[in-house]
């Protein structure tokens, strides 16, 4: 098998096959379903992707797009509105869903929508895709004279109140000071141990009383005797009861010491999210968003760009991880 450039005379031989990722994730560098939904289902229904490595540009990969070799799709969204048309064709996969919702005003999150519409959202893919395969993300959480500890508590009740019923599980997670979130938001102080303790006190026993279980992402066991589960948010439990069986899933270390997660690979691309959150870890700055849009195609099998002249794709080995046991979740 091989693979034309695009604009070259030359053909080049498809290289050494590499990585087993059969949970395509879409939400660790940008916002897929709120900006790129027409794109994402364009790459559907091709049924391929071309993904640049974000730490080496010249090293591409090819991901077939297909329920056969992709066990689960897991979106991480702060808007899933322009997606919810898709839907039905988007049924044939097993997807898990992630939708953040926090109680930040324009002054924090510019360009995401009021959370009572989103919640409204969450709502409508709930009953669309199922229980077990949607989550809220209420997180980062951070603390300052407008955002008290005291504010997030009551918004959070407010917010259990609705949700209830339509998702068994919250993640929290306390800002964490990367250099890029410095640059962005440096006024931005960490969260003292005594607030994350009483926060997390406060969520786990609200949560308890919608049925909403609360999980901490990579903030350790200090939240556990508080009734938080600590064992990680996108586990193979968090999979298996989305897909309804159980998975082999081969042993890896994680991207992070602190997390259990299974984080699969990832399509997008950093600096490509237009929500600009003050406290985003993937986007450098306003301008490297506005440029990389600008590239975007939503007829390219690349987030951004194209393929260019003597540029190799790497294919990528996909074998599925279902071993067809039901899954007791």
């Amino acid at each position: 098998m091989k693979y034309i450039v695009s604009g070259s005379d030359r053909e080049t031989p498809l290289p050494q096959r590499i990585g087993r990722i059969m949970i395509l994730n879409t939400g660790m560098r940008t916002d897929i379903p709120a900006f790129y939904s027409e794109w994402f289902m364009n790459r559907i229904r091709a049924g391929y992707v071309l993904v640049r490595n974000p730490y080496r540009q010249d090293w591409i990969t090819r991901y077939e797009l297909s329920p056969e070799v992709v066990d689960c799709i897991s979106f991480c969204t702060k808007d899933p509105a322009p997606m919810l048309k898709h839907l039905d064709e988007l049924s044939r996969f097993n997807q898990y869903w992630f939708v953040t919702i926090t109680p930040y005003g324009k002054d924090i999150e510019p360009n995401v929508p009021p959370k009572e519409q989103v919640m409204q959202d969450f709502i409508t893919l709930s009953k669309t895709i199922g229980v077990n395969c949607i989550g809220w993300r209420y997180d980062p959480i951070f603390v300052d004279s407008t955002y008290s500890v005291e504010l997030h508590i009551s918004d959070f009740e407010e917010m259990c109140r609705t949700l209830s019923g339509y998702t068994k599980v919250c993640v929290i997670s306390f800002i964490d000071l990367y250099e890029k979130v410095l640059r962005n938001f440096p006024q931005v102080r960490t969260v003292s141990p005594q607030e994350r303790a009483a926060i997390g006190k406060a969520f786990a026993d609200i949560g308890k009383r919608y049925g909403i279980t609360i999980k901490a992402c990579a903030e350790g066991n200090d939240l556990a005797p508080y009734g938080v589960d600590c064992n990680g948010c996108m586990t193979q439990e968090t999979f298996e009861a989305a897909i309804g069986c159980s998975l082999d899933i081969p042993k890896k270390k994680s991207l992070r010491s602190e997390c259990s997660c299974i984080l699969g690979t990832d399509i997008g691309v950093y600096d490509t999210c237009a929500h600009l959150c003050r406290y985003c870890y993937a986007n450098s700055n306003s301008s490297n968003v506005k440029r990389n849009m600008s590239l975007h195609d939503p007829t390219s099998p690349f987030l951004v760009g194209d393929l260019q002249e003597g540029e190799v794709i790497h294919q990528a080995e996909q074998v599925s991880w279902i071993n067809n046991q039901l899954s007791f979740f």
